[in-house]
């Protein structure tokens, strides 16, 4: 059967087949008549399929599986497809599909049933907001719970993914004993204390290597979390990018309830302010807290419980923030380039240069996270592509204005913390435009943008480790 032959076929599963060819087309060995006659074999599978009683994209995926036994390529393009074309096809069913995708991962049916319970997230959330506000009247110093905050808060996430997915107890060891190390680090540790400014009474901030201590272990546990949720399968590249996708979702979640908690706080105020009440008080230190706590369990639940909505949100707001973050990174680097003198160039135009990037990384991950890897390259994947050129050829500024930096006054704890976070991102960036160029020239495969970012994963908990553990004495705890 010819390639382009009009074929009677649902429209998805033309889809399919489509996707099908573009996957063979990029393989010289394969001409147009082997092409035919495979697609002309798979096609007559797929009827077979279809005439026993299964459904036209059920009967795609088990005609490739079943092609993939005898044709190298087929079977390549069936491990790397079908698990995602299994999860689509169960995720467009009821109930009984749900059941079908929890069956496929090896978990069981009535755990997942009753792993969705918002009672149980409610009551972690609730654990964590009074965790905190308990930490806050034993020390009487907000800095304590600010620096343990991620100490506080992040295991009762580990708890939720932990009932929810049964992770061996050997995992649950070393997730504990992760939190365990991090909260003795930041506690043990005789960070230096803050002086008063000269010629006040007020004290400075606190010490630089606290507060980059305390970064690190938002990435560090928030990647331990990481590990809960993927228990055993830490190792699988798509259980990863599962977590990744998870990351990017729960952070639009708990950013609506912020937004929606803190107009609903401001309104509370200022209704019984209008009655000669005074609430704000009451208000900044009990609800904020423990609201501000308990949302990251309840952004959790909602990732799982309304996942289907939120895929179809983020997908968008990705589309909508690259073009702008593409401009700025354009802007961004014309005004470095007009900074001549870039040892001299601002502390805190390299601090928002630094910022712009590690959003444009995070936004350059969950966009691959969130991508149908079926689809060809379009013109996002070329904006994408500009993107990241924009970002690398701005981080290369950022590290010799810092490289410069470092000649001129010597290291410091900031200085050298920033230089391993825009090394790590140079790597980074380089390597995924390598990729995605080669995606574009239909050279590369999706899966190995993936690979790559979730491959990254790893080098970011070691250096956040490092922040933590290594920093603080390194720097004599200044």
């Amino acid at each position: 059967m010819p390639i382009d032959a009009p074929r009677d076929l649902p429209t998805d599963l033309d889809a399919l087949f489509a996707s099908w060819r573009r996957w063979m087309q990029r393989h010289d060995a394969v001409n147009a008549a082997d092409l035919a006659e495979l697609e002309s074999h798979l096609s007559d599978a797929v009827d077979h399929f279809v005439a026993v009683g299964l459904a036209p994209d059920e009967a795609f995926l088990v005609a490739v599986k079943r092609l993939g036994a005898t044709d190298e390529l087929s079977r390549e393009y069936a491990r790397e497809h079908s698990e995602r074309l299994w999860k689509q096809l169960a995720l467009t069913g009821d109930g009984a599909a749900d059941d079908a995708e929890q069956e496929d991962a090896g978990r069981p049916l009535a755990f997942h049933r009753r792993a969705n319970g918002l009672a149980v997230a409610l009551g972690l959330g609730a654990g964590a907001g009074l965790a905190v506000k308990a930490v806050n009247l034993a020390t009487d110093d907000p800095s304590q719970v600010v620096l343990n905050s991620a100490v506080i808060v992040l295991p009762f996430l580990a708890l939720w993914f932990a009932w929810r997915r049964r992770p061996s107890l050997g995992m649950l060891a070393i997730v504990g004993a992760v939190f365990l190390g991090t909260g003795l680090a930041l506690n043990l540790y005789p960070f230096a204390v803050p002086q008063p400014a000269v010629g006040t009474e007020i004290a400075g901030i606190a010490a630089a290597t606290e507060i980059i201590a305390m970064l690190g272990s938002f990435v560090a546990l928030w990647l331990t979390v990481g590990l809960a949720y993927a228990g055993d399968g830490w190792r699988d590249e798509r259980t990863r990018m599962d977590f990744i996708r998870f990351s990017g979702e729960w952070f639009v979640y708990y950013l609506l309830i912020a937004l929606g908690g803190g107009a609903l706080s401001a309104l509370t105020v200022a209704v019984f302010s209008s009655i000669g009440v005074d609430v704000a008080q009451f208000v900044g230190e009990w609800v904020l807290p423990l609201g501000a706590a308990g949302a990251v369990l309840v952004a959790a639940w909602l990732v799982g419980a309304k996942q289907r909505v939120i895929e179809n949100i983020a997908p968008v707001l990705t589309k909508v923030f690259t073009p702008l973050f593409t401009l700025m990174l354009l802007a961004l680097v014309v005004a470095a380039i007009m900074q001549w003198n870039l040892v001299d160039v601002s502390r805190d135009l390299l601090i928002a240069f630094d910022l712009v990037l590690v959003v444009v990384v995070g936004l350059l991950v969950y966009s691959i996270s969130a991508r149908d890897p079926l689809l060809a390259p379009g013109w996002y994947d070329r904006l994408q592509a500009l993107m990241l050129a924009s970002a690398l050829v701005l981080d290369a500024i950022v590290l010799v204005a810092m490289i410069g930096r470092t000649g001129e006054f010597g290291f410091s704890a900031n200085k050298t913390a920033s230089l391993g976070v825009n090394l790590i991102l140079l790597v980074n960036l380089a390597w995924a435009l390598r990729l995605q160029l080669g995606f574009l020239r239909r050279r590369t495969g999706f899966a190995a943008l993936e690979r790559w970012q979730t491959a990254m994963l790893p080098v970011y908990f070691a250096w956040a480790a490092i922040l933590v553990v290594v920093f603080p004495p390194v720097f004599d705890f200044a």
